[in-house]
């Protein structure tokens, strides 16, 4: 399991755009490297066959552009993870989920079956996945609805082999899909009002059947999902006359009771079953769930309803609770900011922060914090109502480990990107990537003049005039979190400075350049497109820079001295004089 998901309705917005992002991680044991690419019409294919199921599927012949930020190596199919189409339709595809056994059991996932000469059976392939989904959406749609309405249909046709949440969105609407089981799926539409998080779970707490059968204004789902979860038993909201007394409490955003969107999942019983709490009855509540997932939603809202108690032993929500709300209304309008915070973040100031002071050892490495080192990249999508059609979605992208990186903004729009972001090698290093200034000289991956000559035909590539003045305002804007970064931002828990128990000081961080183990794994864990390589947290830099230096001239100092002493011994051995260091 891997990625976290965060949505922000256009209401909840610090600017009145819709906002979705997500942490696309890669699998354990793992480095996936990624691009930056536009596709126009004419290279959309108009047949597919997926890599990884052997699924073929015919496509329009009416395909539009659209910018996607894949896979560079092809081993595992496009993986387009996030795109913006030329109608400012956002996708990110996909959040891994789980749902339960008993879903499986009643409609089992479309899983590729391999021939089998010594029974003379042939190949049947398995549905679409991960690899596909938006490939095959993106380029056909022109709203979220219809967004939704085409992957419908896909999953409907040939089933998934997998389970996933998808997000769709355009200026208006942010919808998230959730596939049920091979073949079945359900929708809600994020409140405008209202932000979202889901972190490796069915996350769904609330559906309302006799929308999603008639006006469809906030959900959706398949047309025979009652029937489905009547034939299976999967509906486990109990009865009005199971009641213990205490009342039935609907779980829906637009009531009191579970602060809109969560909370007591028998809501279904007072409604006449017209409610139900698909988290309850088709995911997940185990203990990996609890160490894994629930903590990083926990933290994700922690945040952003600061005010509510969520510390105390009295606290209604924990980091292990199983009914936290997908979604609620958050105390401050949410910005950017907020969502680059939270998309890196590793439980500050909480005592379950690996690399904090806080708590007890044991509690510091109790939970999977949101920033990891496997992260690929974070994208997240910025759909502006008070814009141009034409530069109206920004695509803020860190590539590698959040925690070290900063989010940089992107037009998506465009017929083209840059080739150094376009051309980006399978080789995981920073040497794939320049700074943007033409003076690298590796002509090999890219050239500032061509790259200058591309953004202005287009109109801009990059949402500011200088990629290195977006970095900076980009760093400027996470140095608002200053308080709670006092060390280096985790690469992994299990990642340590050798021989040592205890997280690298930020006064520290760039000595682990002079270890070589350490090096490769810093240098591995990131895909930098900025001018330095390896750096902290953006509030030290300036500090970290200093230092930088001041080592390099130790280590220059070093080596004029051991050349002085070389000649020494030289001169001393020619004149015949003897001499003993």
């Amino acid at each position: 399991m891997s990625c976290t998901t965060i949505l922000v309705g256009k209401k909840a917005s610090y600017d009145g755009s819709t906002i979705i992002a997500r942490d696309d991680d890669s699998g354990s044991g793992r480095y996936d490297p990624k691009k930056f690419i536009a596709v126009a019409p004419q290279d959309q294919p108009r047949h597919y066959r997926s890599v990884l199921s052997h699924v073929e599927i015919d496509l329009p012949d009416n395909p539009c552009r659209y910018s996607i930020v894949p896979n560079v190596l092809p081993n595992r199919g496009i993986l387009a993870e996030a795109g913006v189409n030329e109608h400012n339709v956002a996708m990110s595809a996909t959040e891994t989920i789980a749902v339960n056994e008993r879903v499986l059991a009643a409609d089992p996932l479309v899983e590729l079956q391999p021939a089998n000469e010594a029974a003379d059976t042939p190949e049947i392939p398995g549905g679409i996945g991960e690899e596909d989904i938006i490939t095959l959406v993106l380029p056909y749609v022109t709203t979220a609805r219809e967004g939704v309405a085409r992957l419908a249909e896909l999953l409907e046709t040939y089933g998934t082999y997998e389970s996933n949440g998808i997000i769709i969105s355009d200026v208006n609407e942010i919808w998230y899909v959730e596939t049920i089981g091979g073949h079945h799926w359900i929708a809600r539409r994020v409140p405008d009002d209202c932000y979202a998080t889901i972190p490796n779970q069915l996350g769904i707490d609330d559906f309302d059947f006799d929308d999603a059968f008639s006006t469809q204004r906030e959900f959706m789902c398949s047309a025979d999902l009652r029937e489905f979860m009547d034939a299976h038993h999967l509906d486990r909201t109990m009865s009005a006359g199971a009641s213990s007394g205490f009342g039935f409490q609907p779980t829906s955003v637009f009531g009191n009771a579970s602060m809109n969107g969560g909370g007591n999942s028998s809501s279904g019983a007072a409604l006449g079953h017209n409610h139900f709490n698909p988290r309850t009855a088709f995911g997940t509540a185990t203990t990996k769930d609890r160490i894994y997932n629930t903590p990083r939603a926990w933290y994700m809202q922690r945040h952003l309803n600061p005010s509510e108690d969520w510390d105390s032993p009295a606290a209604r929500y924990t980091p292990a609770s199983d009914d936290i709300p997908w979604c609620r209304v958050p105390e401050n309008a949410v910005t950017l900011e907020d969502v680059d915070f939270l998309m890196s973040a590793h439980f500050e100031g909480t005592p379950y922060d690996p690399y904090g002071t806080l708590g007890t050892p044991e509690s510091r490495h109790r939970y999977r914090p949101i920033g990891i080192n496997r992260t690929g990249h974070m994208v997240a999508m910025q759909i502006r109502p008070y814009a141009p059609e034409a530069s109206r979605s920004i695509m803020w992208i860190s590539y590698g480990s959040g925690p070290f990186t900063a989010a940089t903004p992107f037009y998506a729009n465009v017929d083209d990107t840059p080739a150094y972001l376009r051309d980006t090698t399978p080789e995981v290093s920073t040497g794939n990537l320049c700074r943007g200034r033409g003076d690298c000289g590796k002509r090999k991956y890219c050239n500032y003049r061509k790259t200058a000559a591309v953004q202005r035909r287009n109109g801009g590539i990059f949402a500011h005039s200088r990629y290195e003045t977006a970095q900076r305002r980009a760093l400027h804007v996470q140095q608002s979190h200053a308080q709670q970064f006092r060390h280096v931002r985790p690469l992994e828990l299990s990642i340590k400075p050798r021989n040592s128990a205890k997280p690298v000081p930020m006064s520290q961080g760039f000595r682990a350049r002079s270890i070589p183990h350490e090096r490769r794994l810093l240098e591995a864990s990131v895909l930098l497109p900025t001018a330095s390589r390896l750096h902290p947290h953006p509030r030290t830099s300036v500090f970290a820079h200093i230092s930088l230096i001041y080592g390099r001239f130790q280590e220059l100092t070093r080596g004029i001295s051991l050349i002085y002493m070389a000649l020494v011994l030289v001169g001393k051995a020619i004149s015949g004089v003897k001499y003993t260091l």
